[in-house]
C-alpha cells in the first residue's frame, strides 16, 4: 500500500478525530492512522463508560503544563461552549452532571465514538485501522510514515498519538520517538490520575473499605498538597477520587523525593475539638463493651485493629477510656498516616505528565514552530488536566485548533 494526502494524521483518539473531522469539512484530503482495529478506544471506555466530555467551568488554572501561559493562549475562546458546538455538529447533546461534569444526553462513550467517526468518514476523512505507524520522516516538502500496511505521503503532518497512559487501550510512546526524532523537545513524563501503592499490611487488610476523607501529601516531611473526596483501600494499596487528585502530586514528587506519606483524616467533618466530644460522650463508664466493638461506631470495622495501632491501644481495652487515650484516638483518626513506595504506573493511569515542549508549538495553531506542516494535539503535548473531563476539553480544543490550521495551511 502507497497512499497520498494532503493531511495525515496519526492517531485516531479524542484529538486526532476533532482534527480530522474540522479539516476534512474544511475541504482538506485527510488520512487518519489508527494503530487499533477501531478508533476512539479511550474515549469508549471513559467515565466508566459514560464518556465526560468536557466540563463547564473551563479554566487554565484546572490544568498542568511546564509552560502554563501555553495552556492560557490555547484555551483563550475556546471554552466550554466551543465544545458544545463542535458536538452539536456531530449530532451529539450534551448535559452538565455534579461537578460541571458534561456528558452525551445518552450516557453512552460508545454512541459519541460512533458519532465522530460517522462525521469524520462523511467529511471524507479515510480511517485505516489496524495501522501501526513504526517510522516518520521529513523529506524535501513533504513526511513519509512508515506502516505495518505500507507508506503513506502527506505535505503535513499531525501527530495525535496520545501517551503512555494506559497502554492496554493502545497508549503509546510513539508520539514522543518521533517528536524527538523531528527535532522536539521532551518533558518528562509520569502516571497521572492513577491509583497508589502502599506496603502497609494494614491498609491490605482493610482492602475493600470505603469512606470520604481528608487527604494531605507530606514528600520528605514537607506538606505538598492536600484533596479531600472518597477514598478506597485496596490490596495494593489506595484508590478513590481524593487519590487520584492527589496523585499527580505524587507521581512528580516520588521521582525526586526519597519518601512520600499521606496523612489521612477520616472524618473530615468533625474539628478535632467536636470529635473529642463526641467520643467523651459516647464513652461513659462503667462500660464492658471491647473498644474494637466500640469504635465502629465511628470507623469502618475493618480499620479499627489499624487505629489501635497507631494510637497504641490494646484492642482488648474495654470502652472505658481516659483523656489520654481519647487524645490519642482522635489524633490517630484525624492524622491516619499512611506511607506510599509508587504508583499503578502507567497501566494504571488515565493521564500523563509531560510530553512534547509547548514552547516549541505555536499555540493558535498547534504548528510546530520547527518543522514546517507538522503539528501537535491532545496528550502528546506536556498538558494535562484535572479529573473531570479536562484532559478531553483540551484534547477536543487542540484537535479544532489544529484542523482548522492544517486546512488553511496556516502554521
Amino acid at each position: 500500500m502507497r497512499r497520498t494526502s494532503d493531511i495525515l494524521i496519526v492517531g485516531g483518539g479524542a484529538a486526532g478525530l476533532c482534527a480530522a473531522i474540522v479539516a476534512a469539512r474544511n475541504g482538506a484530503q485527510v488520512i487518519l492512522a489508527e494503530q487499533n482495529s477501531r478508533p476512539g478506544k479511550k474515549i469508549h471506555v471513559s467515565g466508566n463508560g459514560k464518556c465526560n466530555i468536557t466540563n463547564r467551568h473551563i479554566s487554565p488554572d484546572r490544568f498542568h503544563s511546564d509552560n502554563l501561559d501555553f495552556v492560557t493562549q490555547t484555551l483563550k475562546g475556546y471554552g466550554y461552549h466551543t465544545v458544545e458546538e463542535f458536538f452539536r455538529t456531530v449530532s451529539v447533546v450534551l448535559t452538565e452532571g455534579r461537578e460541571g461534569k458534561v456528558f452525551p444526553l445518552s450516557y453512552q462513550a460508545s454512541f459519541v465514538v460512533d458519532s465522530l467517526v460517522y462525521a469524520a468518514e462523511e467529511a471524507g476523512v479515510e480511517i485505516i485501522t489496524s495501522c501501526k505507524v513504526t517510522h516518520l520522516s521529513r523529506e524535501e516538502m513533504n513526511f513519509y510514515a512508515e506502516t505495518s500496511l505500507g507508506t503513506i505521503e502527506a505535505s503535513q503532518l499531525l501527530i495525535a498519538s496520545g501517551s503512555s497512559a494506559a497502554p492496554q487501550l493502545g497508549g503509546t510512546d510513539s508520539g514522543y520517538t518521533f517528536a524527538l526524532e523531528l527535532g522536539h523537545t521532551l518533558i518528562p513524563r509520569y502516571p497521572s490520575l492513577v491509583q497508589l501503592v502502599s506496603d502497609a499490611s494494614w491498609v491490605h487488610a482493610s482492602a475493600g473499605v470505603k469512606l470520604y476523607a481528608s487527604v494531605t501529601l507530606y514528600a520528605n516531611g514537607i506538606e505538598t498538597a492536600h484533596r479531600e473526596g472518597d477514598i478506597l483501600f485496596t490490596k495494593y494499596g489506595i484508590s478513590g477520587l481524593a487519590i487520584l487528585d492527589i496523585s499527580r502530586e505524587v507521581s512528580t514528587r516520588l521521582a525526586v523525593y526519597e519518601y512520600c506519606e499521606l496523612s489521612l483524616d477520616l472524618m473530615p467533618s468533625f474539628s478535632k475539638e467536636q470529635l473529642t466530644k463526641l467520643l467523651l460522650r459516647q464513652c461513659k463508664p462503667p462500660s464492658q463493651k471491647p473498644l474494637s466493638l466500640w469504635l465502629q461506631a465511628f470507623i469502618p470495622k475493618k480499620l479499627v485493629p489499624a487505629i489501635l495501632t497507631h494510637a497504641h491501644i490494646d484492642a482488648a481495652t474495654q470502652a472505658e477510656l481516659n483523656r489520654k487515650e481519647i487524645n490519642k484516638l482522635v489524633h490517630t483518626i484525624k492524622h491516619l498516616k499512611l506511607s506510599i513506595s509508587d504508583t499503578r504506573g502507567f497501566e494504571g493511569a488515565e493521564v500523563s505528565t509531560g510530553g512534547i515542549d509547548t514552547r516549541e508549538i505555536e499555540s493558535r495553531t498547534m504548528a510546530s514552530k520547527r518543522v514546517k506542516g507538522l503539528y501537535f494535539a491532545g496528550e502528546v503535548i506536556d498538558v494535562d488536566g484535572e479529573r473531570g473531563g479536562f484532559n478531553f476539553h483540551f484534547a477536543w480544543v487542540s484537535g479544532i485548533r489544529a484542523g482548522k490550521a492544517m486546512a488553511s495551511k496556516e502554521a
